[in-house]
């Protein structure tokens, strides 16, 4: 698992985010000594309450490693999949960017732009299984990266030992009760794989005129990538042609294969779920 930084966020009309492992580079993150917990000992997922938002860390901008970050007026109706990373020993107690301690074995989680507090289910895509967890902080300033979750979030996930995995985030209203089960068990290694149908790919283009979607395909083909292929989407009155790639096997194929059309100056992807 790599490390990676997290930023104490100061409530400014522009503000500066301090990051939190300048003080201590030599120390690598990772799990407690201990590692996992037994099972049935993990904390029950984080129940959506109404709260103000926090006087730290909403902005409405800040700035990291030169990029400048505008956080949501709201999280109403936000849905997005990306690669999950998580945190552990090395931010344990340290300010969040919301000004709370971090507590590793908390169902917490980091994002980049969600106003702080935030109620989010995250539902691993590989295996399906689903959390709910607060925002209070903000991360994860690495590419491709959409949320940073707490260790002990982590574990109820199953991405402990592969340190990332593709999710889904979804954001809650104060007024949803959490359809997920609570104190689930804490994998073991000989953990079975949960079989399911869903397979992620990753949409290069979502076009009206079939031409346009021919020619990004043909681009992909001549680029030498393979399994792409165009859908037809007529879910709508008029028919969408959504360009893919897939299934995308793994967070490593995920991001060779972006940093890949990035360089064929395609910027603009998403990952989506059958």
């Amino acid at each position: 698992m790599t490390s990676r930084d997290h930023v104490a966020v100061f409530a400014l009309l522009t503000f500066t985010a301090l990051l939190t492992s300048c003080a201590a580079p030599a120390i690598r993150d990772g799990a407690p000594r201990t590692g996992m917990k037994s099972p049935g000992t993990l904390p029950d997922d984080a129940i959506p309450r109404a709260e103000p938002k926090s006087r730290y860390g909403n902005g409405p901008y800040y700035k990291v490693y030169g990029v400048t970050y505008k956080v949501l007026d709201s999280s109403h109706n936000y849905q997005e999949r990306g690669v999950a990373s998580w945190y552990g020993k090395k931010f344990h107690g340290r300010m969040t960017s919301s000004q709370e301690p971090y507590d590793m074995h908390a169902m917490t989680a980091a994002h980049k732009t969600l106003p702080l507090p935030t109620y989010v289910r995250v539902r691993n895509l590989k295996n399906n299984r689903s959390i709910v967890v607060r925002v209070n902080d903000r991360g994860p300033f690495v590419s491709n990266r959409i949320i940073d979750l707490s260790y002990a979030a982590a574990q109820k996930l199953d991405m402990v030992r592969e340190g990332t995995t593709m999710v889904e985030v979804t954001a809650l209203g104060f007024n949803e009760t959490p359809t997920v089960v609570r104190n689930v068990p804490a994998p073991t290694h000989a953990a079975p794989t949960v079989e399911t149908d869903t397979s992620v790919f990753l949409q290069v283009g979502a076009f009206g005129d079939a031409g346009n979607a021919k020619r990004r395909f043909s681009m992909l083909q001549e680029n030498g990538i393979g399994q792409a292929f165009i859908h037809e989407d007529n879910a709508s009155s008029a028919t969408i042609y959504r360009v893919k790639i897939g299934p995308i096997a793994d967070v490593d194929e995920y991001d060779a294969l972006v940093a890949r059309l990035e360089r064929m100056g395609i910027a603009e992807t998403h990952l989506v779920a059958n």
